[in-house]
């Protein structure tokens, strides 16, 4: 095995990441004196960071020390058995010495596509507060760099290996269609939700014109972000959710001093403190039954649709981002990504 996958207890979580995401193998491997003692994954991280770890922090800190090993010698369909049992999508396999050999993946065993997985991408918004560049072009088509936006959220799942979209189309929706056509152009499958009416930000998922048969992405199309979707789809699964949120940090700085008190009594003065908030980033992963909670053209929100499969006692799950992310709904943000596309996406 390479040594590229093989980290230290006291490694900085953000060289560990760095190494899970040069390679194919989404998982670490801590080793003390030549022994597994535990692994790390980009799940692991993602979960520390919602409990306050920062990526300084050492790897023992967010690192699975029970983690499930198979001996050396294991057959490919006792490893994939056991890996569907556990629930986990890596499996290290140790010599009798604990010496890692190597890792199998569930996805190399179980042939799994990333093109199972459908991708809904929402696009039929006015950009009422990007005019007047959209009086007569749709947001979705303004460039940032030298390509539209939906493009560039188009290429950022065909990298990772979907082939199957719609796009919720509603404001100048034929220049949608003309530009994207069919998918034939980037060699996958797009076809159109027409919304006659606006929908919101989750409506439109009740024209899909048929049930997927697994898990399916939901974003919004004015969105520019490196989030690496195939990491959100395995946390998706390994933590068995209905539905799955992207968050991100947002900080809000008071710009006065705080007085705690309890009853008359003053106990601190905090100057200008600076609050952390995890925010709805736009983007989703959503059981195939999710569409059981939307009414046939009903005009209702992505907040609104999760709130009501909460309610009926389903799980939601928040995958935090860590990777570059910028919301293009302001003149002012489309400068900024403007600026910042090249440096981003090259």
């Amino acid at each position: 095995m390479s040594a590229l996958f093989v980290v230290t207890e006291q490694m900085p979580l953000i060289e560990a990441l760095r190494r899970i995401d040069e390679g194919n193998l989404q998982l670490a491997v801590v080793e003390r004196d030549g022994k597994i003692v535990g692994t790390v994954t980009d799940g692991d991280v993602r979960r520390g960071l919602l409990n306050g770890v920062g990526l300084d922090a050492p790897v023992n800190q967010v690192m699975n020390r029970n983690p499930v090993v198979a001996p050396a010698g294991i057959s490919n369909a006792a490893a994939l058995t056991l890996m569907r049992r556990r629930s986990i999508h890596q499996l290290p396999i140790a010599d009798e010495h604990g010496k890692v050999l190597e890792i199998k993946l569930i996805d190399d065993l179980a042939a799994a596509s990333q093109a199972d997985h459908w991708v809904v991408l929402m696009a039929g918004g006015l950009g009422s507060r990007l005019r007047p560049l959209t009086d007569d072009l749709p947001k979705p088509l303004i460039k940032v760099g030298n390509k539209p936006i939906l493009e560039t959220v188009l290429n950022g799942f065909i990298k990772s290996g979907f082939g199957k979209f719609f796009i919720s189309v509603n404001y100048k929706a034929e220049m949608i269609r003309e530009y994207f056509g069919d998918g034939s152009a980037w060699g996958v499958e797009i076809d159109y939700l027409f919304e006659s009416d606006r929908l919101g930000t989750a409506g439109a998922l009740s024209l899909i014109p048929e049930r997927p048969i697994r898990p399916f992405f939901v974003m919004n199309g004015d969105l520019l972000t490196t989030v690496n979707f195939e990491h959100m789809l395995k946390y998706h699964l390994e933590h068995q959710a209905f539905t799955t949120i992207c968050v991100r940090e947002h900080a809000v700085t008071v710009p006065f001093g705080v007085v705690d008190f309890e009853d008359h009594r003053i106990l601190g003065i905090r100057e200008k403190p600076t609050q952390k908030f995890f925010v709805n980033a736009g983007v989703y992963l959503l059981a195939p039954d999710v569409l059981d909670y939307i009414g046939a053209s009903e005009a209702v929100d992505m907040p609104v649709l999760i709130e009501r499969t909460i309610e009926r006692g389903k799980r939601s799950v928040a995958f935090p981002l860590r990777e570059y992310w910028i919301d293009v709904g302001r003149l002012d943000d489309l400068q900024k990504a403007s600026d910042e596309f090249q440096r981003i996406f090259g």
